[in-house]
């Protein structure tokens, strides 16, 4: 499916606020509003737009620590992708990613405290057999 200006339009709006209605949408964009439903109800469709989520407040719900953690696998016990997806299912990854480099696996936590994180990488990251080493980045802001 190709995207025109329209399209592009649409999507960025939702991608602000997917809690917009459609008549808020046609306001923005100066597109009709019946266009502006059969337009998303196409892109749904096409599966353009997979889903739709929420921007939370991750202070308010006990998870104010952001970090990354970028793992090194050893690739004769296991794969990357079946790794990856035993690490997608720990309580606090946000998102788990194959990368290219010296890294193998990228992911992404949400947690309460530094005593979450430590548990989360020493009692579940590592124990996962394949995992060869890790490195944890801490996010200090986000912008």
């Amino acid at each position: 499916m190709e995207l025109d200006q329209k399209d592009k339009k649409i999507l960025q709006i939702l991608k602000e606020n997917a809690n917009l209605t459609t008549s808020q949408i046609a306001k923005k964009t100066a597109i009709p509003i019946t266009t502006v439903h059969n337009r998303i109800k196409k892109l749904n469709k096409e599966k353009v737009i997979k889903n739709y989520t929420l921007n939370l407040d991750f202070e308010k719900i006990g998870k104010p620590l952001k970090a990354f953690i970028l793992v090194t696998i050893n690739q004769s016990k296991i794969s990357q992708s079946e790794i990856g997806k035993q690490i997608r299912e720990i309580d606090g990854v946000e998102s788990v990613d194959i990368v290219t480099g010296s890294t193998d696996i990228i992911v992404q936590i949400r947690i309460k405290d530094m005593h979450s994180l430590n548990e989360l990488i020493t009692e579940k990251i590592r124990k996962l057999s394949g995992i060869d080493k890790t490195q944890t980045l801490m996010v200090l802001e986000e912008i």
